[in-house]
């Protein structure tokens, strides 16, 4: 439960592309293994259910052997501006350890692309953790390898 109803304990990024919506959009989806995890991570998109309620499940791998699954549901997806997910409920319904929601928007910027990352967590603790993990860094440099891709 969230400590405080009216607080969203929100870490959040966001980067201006030098690329229309529709490509970043395009990029974002149909390219994310490419942009999804900070170098030399990779991912490993086991499926991805582009609907309320349809399954994201992906590994996270490293660079030593590391593997890192990933599983929850998606919350939204609304094809050329954004899309959520969470970890808190499997695909099948079933309760999970809620960590965060994720959210990945994008809208017209002059002329390119407001891309905005941000988690939203259930509790101010959640989100410190998740800060002293390294939101800023790893956030950021995924925000940075989209930004490289939609600009090349």
């Amino acid at each position: 439960m969230m400590s405080d109803p009216s607080e969203t304990y929100e870490l959040s990024i966001e980067r201006h592309i030098d690329a229309s919506p529709a490509h970043v959009w395009e990029i974002m989806t149909e390219r994310m293994a490419e942009w999804w995890c900070p170098k030399p991570w990779t991912v490993e998109l086991v499926e991805m259910d582009r609907r309320p309620g349809g399954r994201s499940a992906m590994i996270m791998r490293g660079p030593n052997g590391e593997a890192m699954p990933q599983e929850g549901i998606y919350l939204a997806y609304e094809p050329g501006r954004r899309f959520a997910f969470t970890d808190a409920v499997t695909a099948d319904l079933k309760p999970a350890r809620p960590f965060m929601i994720g959210i990945f928007e994008i809208e017209a910027d002059g002329d390119g692309t407001l891309y905005r990352a941000c988690a939203r967590h259930w509790t101010e603790e959640a989100m410190k953790q998740h800060a002293e993990m390294g939101f800023e860094q790893g956030w950021g440099a995924v925000a940075d390898q989209l930004k490289a891709l939609c600009e090349a």
